[in-house]
């Protein structure tokens, strides 16, 4: 046999046992008379003794043990006179007597350590050994974790897990989808899946009331670092459920997995509406770790000479408390040139400086007096050593801006403690939202989320202030400033869902090409329902502290979206273009 023990198992009481090992050489160390190694698996790390005065050819032999050799070793279990104590095999060792080597290896590219000295894109390239690191096997056994929790606790409350197509219709509202060309129709495509979200909805009108499915989803979208093109939902759907009953079903769920797998107790989760959370914080994600909120000083700031204020719609600021002596004049120019970059589009930043003496300082000091600076320091509850921090201008993106600078103070004040879990309902989202691209009006959600039922009477007045002001019935889950879940009550008549269409500029007939299937579905006897979709791959990070997705995805892409290990996208042969009908554009 390869083992009789894995390398994290053994302990005081197996000295004396003759063990068998197998795993990779994780380090040797030669003494001379002695040569020490340590075993690696999965499971932890042995370490070996092998005594040049018990067996010098294979003592010997053991000095040529590269690392990462696959190598199995019988031998018998002692105590150790130097203990580990950081090691959970830390009190025991193996005085080998026997070893195969099972495989040799080349020199890895990078070391197989936590503490790696190798880049993400060659980590990627060979991510089968940066697997091996005993960091990233800890974070896909904790993902493996969530998943089967996951599985268990909505079994115990009745859901059914129903696996939906992979090949499916190509309707292009939202992100950009993946098509893939049919060889038996050529000229015609499929697409990989967005969300199984019509399927979804199509199980709840078959009397599947209780759906679910880890599944994989498809959004050729441009990339970020929390971003792949493929990634995996916790999905699932409800039928005859109000929001308080989704919302009590979830939350149920997310104390479950804290408490089976992280030992922590949650409190109830509070709940926040949408227009609450853009005023506070500027954001429907908002961190809510730590305050620092948002106070508007239109009242005290306004009409007092200071025309870039008084020509704003809107002023508003932060308290960073006790940053008044850390932020010299040098220290605040730099902070607002890291406003003023594009990303963020501020042009420019206010400061309020309260001195531990009582003195307030500003770089709006001219047009404003002491009494009136102490006014507005007042309005955030300051103390001596605080500092304000002001933008102005128009409102949504003033709020955007804000939230950006209140989430970089917050990191640099040490306030987003990634061991700290703070969750947050959202609700009652718009239910469209204006792009200046596309000069219309797009759903916030998508097109069958349901409008709040007093709204329906005000869908289609054609008013713009109006058609913002729609709400729809839809909800988030925040966990420490990111969406990690997001769902609504769908719509589940025709005549509704048609309405809809319109409102989003579908004309009959488009409606009917890309959702006819849907809308033919709720003629029979549709029941009301709605549901909810977690981010698993940022659910699991942030469960663990991190908001690097792509450290809890076994075969992640990089921000290309290439697969660096298998090196694809790649090209295909001419012969398999001709059997799909396809010929490829030149392109620049």
């Amino acid at each position: 046999m390869y083992r009789s023990h894995n390398c994290g198992e053994l302990r005081m009481e197996h000295v004396g046992q003759t063990v068998t090992l197998s795993g990779w050489v994780q380090v040797g160390r030669d003494f001379g008379g002695m040569t020490f190694v340590d075993l690696r698996d999965r499971y932890g790390i042995t370490q070996l003794v092998f005594n040049m005065d018990d067996d010098a050819d294979l003592c010997e032999k053991a000095r040529k043990l590269g690392r990462e050799f696959v190598i199995r070793i019988e031998g018998a279990v002692r105590e150790r006179s130097n203990k580990n104590p950081n090691r959970a095999t830390g009190d025991v060792e193996i005085v080998v007597g026997k070893m195969d080597i099972l495989n040799a290896c080349k020199v890895p590219p990078f070391t197989i350590e936590n503490e790696t000295d190798g880049g993400e894109d060659l980590r990627m390239k060979y991510r089968y050994l940066d697997l091996r690191r005993p960091q990233m096997q800890e974070n896909i056994i904790f993902r493996s974790k969530v998943a089967i929790e996951v599985r268990k606790y909505l079994a115990s409350q009745g859901f059914i897990e129903v696996e939906t197509p992979n090949l499916i219709k190509s309707t292009p509202e939202g992100a950009r989808d993946f098509v893939v060309p049919s060889r038996m129709n050529k000229g015609e495509f499929y697409a990989l899946p967005q969300s199984p979200q019509t399927f979804k909805q199509i199980l709840m009108v078959s009397g599947f009331d209780k759906y679910f499915q880890i599944v994989k989803c498809f959004r050729d979208e441009d990339l970020r670092a929390d971003r792949q093109p493929e990634f995996t939902q916790i999905d699932c759907e409800m039928s005859y459920v109000t929001q308080e009953e989704v919302l009590n079903t979830f939350e149920g769920m997310v104390k479950h997995l804290f408490k089976e797998i992280k030992g922590i107790d949650l409190p109830d989760i509070p709940r926040m509406l949408y227009d609450e959370a853009m005023e506070r914080y500027g954001s429907d994600k908002p961190d809510t770790r730590f305050g620092m909120e948002f106070k508007n000083l239109n009242d005290l700031a306004k009409g007092k000479g200071f025309s870039v204020f008084d020509n704003a719609e809107i002023i508003i600021g932060i308290n960073a408390e006790g940053q008044a002596e850390n932020y010299s004049n040098k220290d605040i120019k730099k902070l607002t040139e890291w406003m003023q970059r594009p990303q963020i589009g501020a042009k420019g930043l206010v400061y309020v400086k309260y001195g531990l003496d009582g003195s307030v300082k500003s770089s709006v000091g001219k047009f404003y007096g002491e009494d009136q600076l102490k006014e507005w320091l007042t309005a955030f509850d300051a103390k001596p050593g605080d500092m304000l921090l002001i933008l102005s201008g128009e409102t949504d993106k003033t709020r955007k801006q804000l939230n950006e600078l209140r989430l970089e103070m917050g990191e640099r004040m040490g306030l987003r403690d990634p061991n700290k879990f703070e969750f947050l309902w959202v609700l009652d989202f718009p239910l469209l939202e204006w792009d200046e691209d596309s000069n219309r009006f797009h759903a916030m959600h998508h097109p069958f989320t349901s409008p709040k039922q007093e709204d329906i009477p005000r869908m289609l007045n054609g008013d713009h202030e109006t058609m913002k002001s729609l709400r729809a019935d839809a909800y988030d889950l925040v966990m420490n400033g990111s969406e990690v879940a997001g769902g609504s009550i769908r719509i589940h008549d025709r005549e509704l869902q048609s309405k809809n269409f319109k409102l989003l500029g579908f004309t009959p007939e488009e409606a009917e090409e890309q959702f006819g299937f849907l809308l033919g579905a709720f003629e029979y006897g549709a029941p009301p329902h709605g549901g909810l979709a977690f981010g698993l791959d940022r659910f699991v990070s942030e469960m663990c502290g991190s908001s690097v997705i792509r450290d809890f995805i076994a075969f992640p892409k990089n921000n290309q979206g290439r697969d660096m290990m298998i090196d694809a996208p790649s090209k295909v042969d001419k012969e398999q273009l001709d059997e799909l009908g396809l010929a490829l554009k030149e392109v620049e």
